[in-house]
C-alpha cells in the first residue's frame, strides 16, 4: 500500500449532499490518518485487514507533524461468533430474502436484535471482557455470550410461573369455590427485590411434560401414585388421569395435603420432585415466541461451496401460547423475567394491553452442548 497508493477518485457525478461543488474524492487510506491527526485523535482502532495500510497512515502523519503529537492505529481480531453471521452483506440477504423479521429480529447478531431477545448490556460487556482482545482470528463460542446472559439475569430477573405446554390438574379434596394467595419470593439470589402473591386454587396447569403414565425409575415427577411438592404450595398425590379419544392425557385428578403448605407445619416432608404452576382460574393467556440460535452450524460461512443460508436452522422459532401468572399483566416491554425451570424471557414491544408476548432469551441450560 505504500507503492503507488491510490489517493484521490475523480467522479464527474452529482453528490447527493453535495451536488456538483466537487468533483475529487480523497480515498480512505488518505483521509484516515490527516482526519485522526486534524481532529487529535489519540487511536484508531481498526481489523486486522488494515494492519497493511498502517504503514501509509504512519508516513502521512509523520508529514504532518508540528510537535510531539501523533495519533497511532493499532489493530485487532474481528469479532465472530459460532452459529451466526456478522458480515452485513450476509445480514442484509438474511433481511431482504425474509428469512428473519428485519433488523431488529431476535435472532439476529444486531444490538437491537440483541435487546429484544433480553440480553443486557452488563452481559454484552461481560462477554466481551471474557474473550479479550487479539490479534488471533477466532470463532467464540456463542454459549459464552449466553452464559454471560444467564449470569447476569439470574441475579436480577424476578422467578415467576408460567406453563407452556399446559395440562389440567384437578386437586380433588379442595374446595371447588375456595383460592388463597400464597407468598413467593421474587429472586432468592436478592432478597431485597421482596416478595408476592400467587392464586391457588382447585384446578391449576402443569406442563405436560411433568406427567407420565408410566414413569421411569428415575422420572421424580408427577405419574399415578407418585407425590411431588407445587412451588410454593402444597405436596399433592396423583391418583386418576383421564384421556382423550385420541388416548392423550388430558386431565390429571391429584389430593393434596393441607399440612405441607409451604411455611406449615408439615412443610418440611421430603418429596423427590417439584413442579412449577398456574391458577386455571387466574392465569393470563400469552403468545410465548422460543427463539433459537439461527444456523445449526457452528461456522455458517466457513464452508466455500456452500452459502450459508444452507444451514439455517428450522427450529429458530417455534411460537406457542402459554399461561402465566396474573401479576405478570402488568409487565412491561423489556422487563426480564426467568419462567422457573423453563429459562429468561423478556416482554416484547409488541405486547399490547389485552396481549402479551415474551421471547426466550436463553434457556436455564445450554442444550447445544448435548447436541454436539
Amino acid at each position: 500500500h505504500m507503492r503507488d497508493p491510490v489517493i484521490y477518485r475523480i467522479l464527474f457525478h452529482p453528490h447527493h449532499r453535495t451536488g456538483d461543488t466537487w468533483k475529487v474524492y480523497p480515498m480512505y487510506d488518505f483521509a484516515h490518518g490527516q482526519s485522526d491527526y486534524f481532529e487529535a485523535e489519540t487511536d484508531s482502532l481498526c481489523t486486522l485487514e488494515f494492519e497493511v495500510h498502517r504503514p501509509l497512515y504512519d508516513w502521512l502523519v509523520e508529514h504532518l507533524m508540528s510537535d510531539d503529537y501523533r495519533p497511532r492505529q493499532t489493530e485487532f481480531n474481528r469479532l465472530n461468533l459460532s452459529y451466526t453471521v456478522l458480515s452485513k452483506r450476509l445480514l442484509l440477504e438474511l433481511v431482504e430474502k425474509g428469512h428473519v423479521n428485519g433488523w431488529d429480529d431476535p435472532r439476529m447478531p444486531t444490538l437491537t436484535g440483541l435487546r429484544r431477545r433480553g440480553y443486557t448490556s452488563k452481559s454484552i460487556r461481560k462477554f466481551n471482557d471474557s474473550i479479550g482482545y487479539t490479534k488471533v482470528m477466532a470463532n467464540n463460542d456463542v454459549g459464552l455470550l449466553e452464559f454471560a446472559v444467564r449470569e447476569d439475569l439470574n441475579k436480577r430477573a424476578p422467578r415467576v410461573m408460567a406453563v407452556l405446554k399446559p395440562l389440567k390438574l384437578i386437586i380433588t379434596n379442595y374446595n371447588e369455590d375456595a383460592s388463597e394467595n400464597l407468598e413467593i419470593i421474587n429472586n432468592p439470589e436478592d432478597y431485597s427485590m421482596g416478595s408476592r402473591t400467587i392464586p391457588f386454587s382447585r384446578e391449576i396447569y402443569i406442563e405436560r411434560e411433568d406427567f407420565m403414565e408410566d414413569p421411569p425409575k428415575k422420572f421424580f415427577r408427577l405419574g399415578p401414585g407418585r407425590e411431588v411438592r407445587l412451588k410454593s404450595a402444597y405436596i399433592i398425590k396423583c391418583e386418576d388421569y383421564k384421556k382423550d379419544e385420541q388416548g392423550q392425557v388430558v386431565e390429571v385428578y391429584c389430593t393434596y395435603d393441607e399440612a405441607t403448605r409451604s411455611g406449615g407445619p408439615e412443610a418440611g416432608r421430603k418429596v423427590k420432585g417439584t413442579l412449577h404452576w398456574v391458577s386455571a382460574r387466574h392465569a393470563v393467556e400469552a403468545e410465548v415466541r422460543l427463539y433459537d440460535r439461527l444456523f445449526n452450524d457452528p461456522e455458517p460461512a466457513g464452508h466455500k461451496d456452500k452459502n450459508p443460508i444452507d444451514f439455517l436452522n428450522p427450529e429458530s422459532l417455534k411460537v406457542i401460547t402459554g399461561y402465566v401468572e396474573p401479576s405478570l399483566k402488568e409487565a412491561k416491554p423489556l422487563d426480564h423475567f426467568q419462567f422457573q425451570r423453563l429459562g429468561y424471557f423478556n416482554v416484547d414491544p409488541d405486547t399490547t394491553s389485552d396481549r402479551l408476548v415474551f421471547n426466550r432469551t436463553v434457556p436455564l441450560r445450554d442444550n447445544w452442548t448435548k447436541k454436539g
